[in-house]
C-alpha cells in the first residue's frame, strides 16, 4: 500500500506547494480533539488508543538540537497565524508516527468486548517486533528531513522527506512486516493510510468566519521558504516504540512494552 521511494518524494513535495495549500484550505475544520474550557483554554478531549512512534522529544537527549529547531518552527507558526487558530501540542510530546494501530471508537469497542485486549495486543506486538528485529535488513538509522508545513483537514504539521532511499525503505519494510501479520489483523489492526511522515505541531482551533484563507496559505508557504533557506532540519529514526495515549497530548509506555531498533 505504501509508495515507492520516488513516488513518496514526488507526492509529499506537492503537499508543501502553494497550489496544494489553496485546495486544502477550503476544507479545513476545527479539530474535535480539543474543546474550550470555561475560561476558553483548550482542553484535550478523550481519544484513547495505541500507536507505534519514535520516542517523544522529552526522552531523546540526542535529538535536542533537532527539537530545538522544531520549537522555533512552532513558535514562528503560532506568531504568524491568527490567535487561537492553532492549538499547539506540548513540545515534550512531539514525535513521528511510524505506524498507526487502533484509536477512538475502534479501540473502545475492542477493549470493551475483550477485557484482555490490551494484554493481547502488547504480547502480539512484542512477538512481531522480536521477529522483525532478526528478519529485516539492518543498516544505519534512517535519516529524515523537514520539508515544510503540511496543512491537514484538522491540524498543521511538518512534512518529512527521507534523506535517501535506504532511509525510506527501512521504515516501509518495518510497516509492511507489521501490517501483514495475521495475528495483528485478528486484533482488528490493519493499514488504513499511505505513509506520510510528519510531526504534528498543533490542531486547528477556532476558525473565524472571516478567516483569510489566502493569507493562511501565503503564510505557510513563506514559512517554508524561510526554513528552506536555513537548511533542511534532520533527525535519525533510531527506534519505533509501542505507545498508548488517552488524548493527543501524551504518549506513554511501560518498560516491558516492545521496542524496535533500526
Amino acid at each position: 500500500m505504501d509508495d515507492t521511494y520516488q513516488d513518496y518524494c514526488n507526492r509529499v513535495i506537492r503537499l508543501t506547494v502553494l497550489e496544494t495549500y489553496h485546495s486544502q484550505a477550503q476544507t479545513i475544520q476545527e479539530s474535535p480533539k480539543f474543546r474550550p474550557a470555561e475560561d476558553g483554554t483548550p482542553l484535550a478531549t478523550p481519544f484513547p488508543g495505541y500507536t507505534i512512534i519514535t520516542p517523544p522529544w522529552a526522552e531523546v537527549p540526542a535529538d535536542a538540537s533537532f527539537y530545538a529547531q522544531l520549537t522555533a518552527m512552532q513558535q514562528q507558526l503560532l506568531a504568524a497565524l491568527p490567535a487561537g487558530l492553532v492549538i499547539p501540542l506540548p513540545l515534550a510530546s512531539l514525535h513521528l508516527t511510524v505506524a498507526d494501530l487502533l484509536w477512538d471508537s475502534a479501540y473502545r469497542y475492542a477493549s470493551e468486548a475483550d477485557p484482555d485486549y490490551d494484554t493481547r495486543l502488547q504480547t502480539t506486538l512484542a512477538s512481531i517486533f522480536a521477529q522483525a528485529q532478526v528478519s529485516l535488513p539492518t543498516g544505519p538509522a534512517p535519516v529524515w528531513q523537514v520539508l515544510g508545513c503540511q496543512l491537514m483537514p484538522r491540524a498543521i504539521g511538518l512534512c518529512l522527506v527521507p534523506k535517501d532511499a535506504q532511509s525510506y525503505d527501512r521504515l516501509v519494510q518495518f510497516r509492511q512486516w507489521l501490517y501483514q501479520r495475521p495475528d495483528l489483523m485478528a486484533l482488528g489492526v490493519d493499514q488504513q493510510y499511505h505513509f506520510t511522515a510528519h510531526i504534528t505541531l498543533g490542531y486547528l482551533g477556532t476558525l473565524p468566519p472571516d478567516l483569510d484563507r489566502q493569507q493562511l496559505c501565503d503564510t505557510l508557504f513563506n514559512l517554508n521558504q524561510t526554513w528552506l533557506d536555513q537548511g533542511l532540519s534532520e533527525f535519525a529514526v533510531r527506534q519505533a516504540q509501542l505507545r498508548k495515549f488517552d488524548d493527543m497530548t501524551r504518549y506513554y509506555r511501560e518498560p516491558h512494552w516492545p521496542v524496535f531498533d533500526f
